[in-house]
């Protein structure tokens, strides 16, 4: 284990130089691994694999942050479970308004307005972050957009854990503040959450 820990590391500094040869490498050494625990999450062959390739274009796209990651295996398993488990929820929303429409129009009025709202909500949200200072707005995407940690935040930026995590909590606090002026008042627990 600790000779493939190595090994990985090595490809990941070659790939951050743009070694396809290396990628492919680290491709084939990982999709057997992979695939079976994708499959036993998705349950779908095709899925599967489109999970897998995004994956992989994550990597070769964020090649520049490889030589970064201390443990390339928790890495990919991370990226891999945070793919299968959003295909996941979306096919839950997916299934729910099925159900709403099969269960009829007075159902379905009530969760078409729940749809609207939390889109409303969303919004509002958006709006927040886009008034957040630059490097408050950048701390606060790398933890809900690309699902990184403090520690990860405050080794990227170059920041301390305690910077990040205040920087965070000021970012939730104003947008808590936004979503109260446009009539939505969510206990920081739940923004926390989005």
């Amino acid at each position: 284990m600790n000779d493939r820990s190595h090994t990985d590391k090595a490809l990941f500094r070659l790939i951050a130089e743009g070694d396809e040869a290396a990628f492919r490498e680290l491709f084939h050494a990982y999709v057997p691994q992979l695939e079976p625990l994708v499959m036993h999450l998705t349950k779908t062959a095709s899925v599967t694999e489109d999970i897998i390739q995004e994956t992989f274009l994550r990597v070769w796209l964020n090649r520049d942050k490889l030589p970064a990651i201390e443990n390339p295996r928790s890495w990919l398993l991370r990226i891999i479970f945070y793919q299968s488990f959003t295909w996941l929820r979306r096919r839950s929303v997916h299934h729910k308004a099925l159900d709403a429409m099969a269960r009829g129009d007075e159902e379905m009025r009530s969760t078409t307005e729940e749809a609207v709202a939390y889109a409303a909500m969303l919004r509002l949200v958006g709006e927040a972050v886009q008034q957040l200072p630059s490097q408050a707005k950048k701390i606060y995407k790398l933890s809900r957009e690309n699902g990184l940690r403090i520690p990860e935040i405050a080794a990227q930026l170059e920041l301390s854990p305690n910077t990040v995590k205040n920087s965070l909590v000021r970012s939730l606090q104003a947008i808590r503040r936004h979503m109260e002026a446009g009539g939505y008042w969510l206990p920081l627990i739940v923004l926390w959450m989005l």
